[in-house]
């Protein structure tokens, strides 16, 4: 509960503020450069007099798009890839468990630096990279689910009885599934998170003047001792993201 109302509150902070604030994350105020929080600014504003409350609420909703989408991207292919590896057996299996173990043995930081390299400072890189990675989890740890219970009484005895593969995948694959795949998407929200401010820090990701945690990171580091509350912003909102995706990873028991 407790990292389902973070996360919660995290999120209604990064859609509302456009809403009620609306002010433009990129408009500059030059005279009003590294400004204390105040009521016009209630986080300030950063070293190009940008609002701090925009661009963090932009940069928060960055990070959780590009992670739920690059989640959903790996869990779908890897569960229908590992329920049809375990289910089928055979030649199909050993194709695609073949197909898993050369994506696993690239370092993941290593193609999304390629894919990035590829079209720098674009979205669909970060995006495409991360669920290439993740995909292999949700597939190694399904097969191996499918794999034990393909020859379970109850999958038996409705094979016998009659009913297909969606009644059996509904009735008797997905319930015992399910947890261990949220749970797998908790983790691997976090760690796109993480990934995506990491390549922002070290400039690899999107580019300026794009809201970005890690990217922010980067640019208010050197005001650290004049403002140092600007730079603590994007480092709360990355750990405060992480915490509640691990929370709620941990409160599921597989």
């Amino acid at each position: 509960m407790t990292g389902l109302a973070v996360l919660a509150a995290v999120a209604a902070f990064a859609w509302a503020v456009p809403l009620l604030a609306g002010a433009d994350p990129n408009r500059q105020n030059l005279t009003a450069i590294l400004a204390a929080p105040s009521w016009a600014e209630p986080l300030g504003t950063d070293h190009l007099g940008r609002s701090m409350l925009a661009r963090l609420a932009a940069a928060l909703r960055l990070s959780l798009s590009l992670a739920l989408l690059g989640v959903l991207s790996a869990a779908v292919p890897g569960v229908l890839l590992g329920i049809a590896a375990g289910w089928r057996g055979g030649w199909v299996d050993r194709g695609l468990g073949v197909l898993a173990d050369t994506v696993l043995a690239l370092p993941g930081l290593l193609l999304v630096l390629l894919l990035t390299a590829l079209a720098p400072g674009t979205l669909w890189t970060l995006y495409v990279g991360i669920a290439l990675v993740l995909w292999v989890e949700y597939f190694r740890v399904v097969r191996a689910t499918t794999r034990t219970l393909a020859g379970s009484p109850q999958i038996e005895a409705s094979r016998l009885l009659g009913f297909g593969p969606a009644y059996i995948l509904r009735r008797h694959l997905w319930p015992e599934i399910a947890p261990v795949v949220l749970t797998l998407a908790a983790f691997g929200a976090a760690t796109a998170i993480l990934a995506i401010a990491a390549l922002g820090f070290v400039s690899v990701g999107v580019r300026p003047p794009t809201a970005e945690l890690g990217l922010m990171m980067t640019e208010l580091l050197p005001y650290y001792d004049e403002a140092p509350w600007v730079l603590l912003q994007p480092i709360l909102a990355v750990f405060l993201l992480v915490l509640s995706l691990n929370l709620l990873a941990g409160s599921r028991k597989p």
